[in-house]
């Protein structure tokens, strides 16, 4: 059974920076595709940033140059380095794990099969 669990949310200033922990179990974590989403309220879950098994990445242009996605295979770990947080980036945040196609840079939640719990993120003006 696969397992994802975020860490790392919290409540930040504007210009802050944080760092979410996505824990995978369940399977060669390697292998597989991943991504991070968000969601604020009353909006549809969107696109943050995608990586593939290869450790190509791909951003939403509202957090690049500012967010950095990494995996650590050896931990089973995927990470989200969020800089110069802006207000709007207030979200509960997913991070998600596709099935196949490990090499895929995923972009939408349709792609992706299992689902963490979500880590809330508030940035304060």
């Amino acid at each position: 059974q696969v397992q994802l669990v975020e860490s790392g949310g919290g409540l930040v200033q504007a210009g802050d920076s944080l760092i979410l922990s996505c824990a995978a179990s369940g399977r060669t974590f390697s292998n597989y595709a991943m991504g991070w989403f968000r969601q604020a309220p009353g909006k549809e879950r969107e696109f943050v940033a995608a990586i593939n098994n290869g450790y190509s990445t791909y951003y939403a242009t509202s957090v690049k140059g500012r967010f950095t996605i990494s995996r650590a295979n050896a931990k089973n770990t995927m990470y989200l380095q969020m800089t110069n947080l802006k207000p709007e980036d207030t979200a509960v945040y997913y991070c998600a794990t596709a099935e196949g196609g490990g090499w895929l840079l995923r972009l939408g939640p349709n792609e992706y099969k299992y689902w963490g719990q979500g880590t809330q993120v508030t940035v304060s003006s």
